[in-house]
Order: C-alpha cells, then sequence, then structure tokens
C-alpha cells in the first residue's frame, strides 16, 4: 500500500513543511512582473486622465492614485485632548483581586 502524504487532522507539519516565511508564492511574482512591465504605460494613462477626463471625480481618482502611486498614501495622524484641548490627565488604575464572597469579612 503507497504511504499517504495527506496531513493527519490535528497532528504536527513535518520539518520542512510549506513555503519558507517571507517567500513570496508564483502567482505574485508574475502579477508583480507584470504590473512592473506595464507601470510606465499605466502612469501615462492616468496623467491623460487627469489631462483630459471631461468629469472631476475622474480627475480626482487619478490624481489621488498617482500621487498614491508616486509619495505613497496619507497616514492618518489622531491627536487626542481634553474638554476644549486641553491635556488628557493621565489616569492610574490599580488592580486587586475580588474578596471571595463565600469568606466571612473580616472585622
Amino acid at each position: 500500500m503507497a504511504k499517504s502524504t495527506k496531513f493527519q487532522k490535528g497532528a504536527p507539519r513535518p520539518p520542512g513543511a510549506g513555503r519558507k516565511k517571507g517567500s513570496t508564492n508564483k502567482t505574485t511574482a508574475q502579477i508583480r512582473e507584470m504590473a512592473r512591465m506595464h507601470a510606465e504605460e499605466a502612469i501615462e494613462t492616468l496623467v491623460e486622465m487627469i489631462r483630459d477626463s471631461d468629469t472631476d471625480s475622474a480627475r480626482i481618482a487619478a490624481i489621488k492614485e498617482l500621487l498614491d502611486r508616486g509619495l505613497g498614501k496619507a497616514t492618518a495622524h489622531h491627536e487626542l485632548t481634553g474638554a476644549d484641548g486641553a491635556a488628557l490627565m493621565p489616569v492610574t488604575i490599580n488592580m486587586r483581586p475580588l474578596p471571595d464572597p463565600k469568606q466571612a469579612p473580616e472585622d
């Protein structure tokens, strides 16, 4: 009888099984290569859309895509303040176990 190569449910996988950490699969590598091959044309198309589009929404979308690709997406910054912009008060919480309700309180 041939040895089964299927993993048994709940059993640890054999050492060295699977793709190495950080490696990409072949499909991802192929898609990246195709994107690199067409990057210049895609950028030129976005620039054409910016110049020639009849609607503001299409122009804005093209500008956003172009800037996101060229400069990176904008990061969101959040500032936390108290009432009327005042600084927040630091709070310390001391954690202690709750008394056991089965034990009688000490007097």
